[in-house]
């Protein structure tokens, strides 16, 4: 039965159920605000323009662990992802430097990412910030690290690769002592002592050059080269031991190729490529020598021998210092382990690269790739 009180009923219902909405939507919206302004307190004045500044690694974290704000360098190093701590080891720094009044300082070593190399090695430092944060800075000590392993293991190989040729030359001063009434032991003694003191010459020059490389900047004073000079003159210094063994020394491109950088690194590089072939050809066999311009106004030497060809394991390591191949035959032949390192470097500092390609039994093709000269942006002597 219709009653006419119904619909003022209804309204007034439908008015009280919608307001209790809106206060619950309310409340709702105001405890949430009230939750972000407490979990947002501001970061005190400065904190943040200063980790914009720094070109190294830093973040703070809130009482729940939070990136709050984080450096470039810290999110570059994968310190920090999604707003948090990528790492335990950094959590656990963080817990110990919360509940000390003290800055906490640490030796890390952290895993990068899968697409690099190597673990990181940071110097990390976390302190409180207030009462509510903690502050954390990371040096990046990776690469000084690496450079401290390989100058310990470069004054350990030059200690050992020393140690042969002068304990071969005492002992051969010392045959030829005992052997003085015998005149062809004597002649023999003699033979082998030169011998070992022209492989000590050399592998003492070598050191020399290396560090020599390692102290100047070939870019100082730079000039044009021509690439074809530098050629000619490393053909011209190994064509006397190629013509002995009948090996035929072939050259071709390089007109109007030219470079900016120092001529006698440059020449003391390819003449190291150049030697290598040489050495390790078999008699009567062919070694070539070529220079082009790619279209990306690259200059290419490559140096191609008819050798034995490098195993994989042994390409992964033959640009390092002291390491041979074939120890036996580099003692044979002279070699000191240091060549393709020292071409390595000076192609490094001229901008350049190197690169092998080589397959066994078919020989060996190592190629210096330099910036054209027209390309290059580092002034030569004589601009303006």
């Amino acid at each position: 039965m219709y009653s006419p009180w119904l619909v003022p009923i209804s309204l007034a219902f439908g008015i009280v159920i919608g307001a209790g909405l809106v206060l619950l939507i309310f409340f709702a919206a105001e405890r949430g605000r009230r939750a972000r302004a407490l979990s947002d307190v501001s970061l005190p004045d400065g904190v943040g323009a200063i980790l914009d500044a720094l070109d190294t690694a830093g973040f703070v974290v809130d009482p729940s662990n939070n990136v709050q704000k984080a450096s470039a360098m810290a999110i570059a190093h994968g310190l920090v992802a999604m707003q948090q701590v990528s790492h335990s080891e950094m959590v656990d720094l963080i817990e110990r430097a919360r509940l000390s009044e003290d800055p906490v300082t640490e030796d890390l070593l952290i895993a990068r990412t899968l697409r690099q190399e190597t673990d990181l090695r940071m110097h990390v430092r976390a302190a409180r910030l207030g009462t509510r944060y903690v502050l954390v800075l990371a040096q990046d000590n990776t690469e000084s690290h690496r450079l401290e392993e390989v100058r310990r293991d470069f004054v350990a190989n030059i200690s050992h690769e020393l140690k042969t040729p002068i304990g071969a030359v005492g002992l051969l001063a010392e045959a030829l002592e005992q052997a003085a009434d015998d005149e062809e032991q004597v002649r023999y003694f003699a033979k082998s002592l030169t011998r070992e003191s022209l492989r000590l010459g050399r592998l003492t020059q070598d050191i020399i050059e290396l560090s020599r490389l390692q102290a100047v900047d070939p870019l100082s004073e730079p000039s044009i080269v021509d690439i074809r000079t530098v050629i000619r003159a490393a053909v011209e210094r190994n064509r006397v031991e190629a013509d002995a063994r009948g090996i035929e020394i072939l050259a071709r491109g390089g007109k109007k190729a030219t470079v900016v950088g120092n001529a006698d690194q440059l020449a003391m590089a390819v003449h190291n490529l150049v030697a290598n072939a040489v050495h390790y050809s078999p008699d009567g066999s062919r070694i070539g020598i070529g220079a082009t311009i790619t279209d990306q106004g690259i200059v290419e030497v490559a140096v191609t021998d008819q050798g034995d060809g490098i195993s994989d394991a042994d390409r992964e390591r033959i640009f390092e210092r002291f390491y041979r191949v074939d120890p036996a035959r580099s003692r044979r032949t002279g070699g000191t382990g240091l060549g393709l390192a020292i071409v390595k470097h000076v192609v490094q500092n001229h901008g350049g690269d190197i690169r092998l390609w080589s397959q066994l039994g078919s020989g060996s093709t190592f190629t210096i790739r330099l910036p054209e000269a027209s390309t290059a942006t580092v002034p030569v002597r004589g601009d303006n």
